[in-house]
């Protein structure tokens, strides 16, 4: 348990922030879903569509370190080559 006044502030903190990237993360993944469920439909334009309000969060998270980098472009990569499959 948190003892000194600074340590009882950054547990507060941290608590603070394991939330808010709880909720970001969750957030990302529903944009995921969203994608697969478009692609499992074979609905091309639904599937773009979402795929493009995706792309944006994604990167933002990446951006400020919630996702890694390298997931972030994986995701991309493989809901990006699974909407050019249903276009094919």
């Amino acid at each position: 348990m948190a003892n000194s006044p600074q340590a009882r502030k950054r547990a507060r903190q941290a608590e603070n922030r394991r939330k808010h990237n709880s909720s970001a993360r969750s957030m990302v993944r529903t944009y995921i879903k969203k994608v697969t469920a478009a692609i499992d439909s074979k609905d091309y334009d639904q599937a773009t569509t979402a795929y493009n309000a995706a792309v944006p969060v994604i990167d933002r998270l990446s951006d400020k370190g919630i996702i890694h980098a390298n997931k972030a472009a994986r995701h991309k990569s493989r809901l990006n080559s699974a909407i050019k499959a249903l276009k094919a």
